[in-house]
């Protein structure tokens, strides 16, 4: 039995098996959820990856990560990093050095206006996932979660 997915793909015949089904209702309800970010951080000519760095050096304070490091955390893996960094410099979003002891490792540190442009996203952000998620009871955004972590095997 195919759900909701098949009529807004307009599947015609009965998906290769569940598992197909669920990826692709997954991969709808990224793209759903991810357009109302791409839209809110538009308004402040960011990209969702863009916001995605500046959260993350925000996370790590006055002393920064390195380049690698921070793309490490990334959620959506960016494969020209550099560019990514290139691009927030050149709006003082945030400052790069090489590090002192190592000058193969690049340092990056948000600056103050990258943090003023974070607080004002902050409350637009929350307010949107409040939005998105406000189909769903308390325990179905836990019991999402939990199933949504089990799909990603654990880093040794």
């Amino acid at each position: 039995m195919s759900g909701k997915i098949a009529a807004e793909i307009l599947q015609t015949r009965p998906f290769s098996c569940r598992e197909e089904e669920a990826f692709l209702n997954l991969a709808r309800s990224y793209q759903f959820l991810d357009q109302g970010y791409a839209e809110l951080f538009r308004t402040h000519q960011l990209s969702t990856t863009q916001y995605n760095v500046l959260r993350i050096l925000r996370g790590a304070g006055k002393t920064g990560l390195s380049c690698s490091e921070a793309a490490q955390r990334m959620i959506t893996h960016d494969p020209d990093i550099t560019r990514l960094f290139d691009r927030l410099e050149a709006r003082s979003l945030v400052k790069r050095q090489r590090s002192a002891t190592d000058r193969r490792v690049v340092m990056a540190r948000i600056t103050e206006n990258g943090l003023q442009l974070l607080a004002k996203l902050d409350q637009p952000v929350l307010d949107l996932h409040s939005d998105q998620m406000k189909h769903l009871n308390p325990e179905q955004v836990e019991q999402l979660i939990g199933l949504l972590e089990l799909l990603r095997p654990l880093k040794n």
